[in-house]
């Protein structure tokens, strides 16, 4: 699991999206052979989605040949209602940039029968050879998706009630009208999204502090379901200088990216932070940490 720390949510924002985009190019996605991309909605990927669609309009990334599954949706909120992910996701992404709709798999949380819904999703997953990289974001508590606290680590796709402090939270987008939240979600399972071939996470912001602190420091523990990405062989964790805030091993995780980019040299490097070749690494001069 890597950790990359920067300044500020716009930075981790940027690293994120220049990631995003240098992943497809290097995977030279195409009609039979597509990047797949597991995608969040709320507050913490905006951000990312905007620097995407400014890179589509500089030509530097392209959607075509790009394959998303969304992390969740609500039940019985209407496709076009303001606050459904559906309409998130066109409004955000999906609507500037050159994406195939039929490419675009958002969960319906209108489907007539939704436990065959969340099988379908699994199974059009499958169809397509898994998921290539999966983003994330977590709320305060370590959920991802709708997974909160006390989810299965193995769960899959599948329909959850929402938490009363989950409910209470999303309130604010409903007019402040508690009868207005839907009361039932539609989410991938924490088992869904480690089973990507890599997953990125977005953290950031000092009330995610905590979170961070016990994804990074203590054990796998489905009451911080983000734990799971312990497990993951290609996990990574942007995160700025604020969610650090409980963070023991900051000088650790700072070190290795010293290491790596100083000493090392990123020509030696690959997207993905494997060590690919050792060449001129023994010439290169040695800079102290700031």
């Amino acid at each position: 699991m890597r950790l990359i720390i920067r300044e500020d949510y716009e930075e981790v924002s940027e690293n994120i999206a220049n990631y995003i985009k240098e992943r497809i190019r290097q995977f030279e996605p195409s009609s039979e052979r597509p990047f797949v991309i597991g995608l969040p909605t709320g507050s913490s990927p905006i951000s990312v989605y905007k620097k995407l669609v400014e890179l589509y309009k500089q030509e530097k990334i392209s959607f075509k040949h790009v394959v998303t599954f969304n992390m969740d949706e609500y039940v019985g909120l209407p496709r076009d209602h303001s606050e459904s992910y559906h309409t998130f996701m066109w409004n955000n992404l999906f609507m500037h940039v050159d994406i195939n709709p039929s490419n675009v798999h958002i969960l319906d949380g209108n489907a007539p029968d939704l436990d065959e819904e969340c099988k379908k999703f699994e199974a059009d997953i499958a169809r397509v050879g898994g998921i290539e990289l999966f983003l994330g974001g977590i709320g305060p508590d370590g959920h991802i998706a709708f997974n909160e606290p006390g989810s299965s680590l193995t769960s899959r796709t599948r329909v959850k009630t929402l938490a009363y402090e989950t409910i209470i939270a999303n309130a604010r987008f409903f007019e402040g009208d508690i009868t207005k939240v839907p009361k039932l979600a539609l989410t991938v399972g924490v088992a869904t999204v480690m089973d990507a071939r890599e997953v990125v996470i977005l953290i950031t912001g000092a009330h995610k502090a905590i979170a961070l602190a016990k994804c990074i420091e203590e054990g796998v523990n489905h009451m911080w379901t983000v734990s799971a990405i312990q497990m993951h062989p290609k996990g990574l964790i942007v995160c700025d200088e604020d969610a650090t805030l409980e963070l023991h091993t900051v000088k650790y995780f700072k070190s290795i990216e010293h290491v790596h980019h100083s000493l090392i040299g990123s020509e030696n490097l690959s997207l993905q932070g494997g060590v690919k070749q050792l060449k001129s690494v023994n010439n290169r001069p040695t800079t102290p940490m700031e």
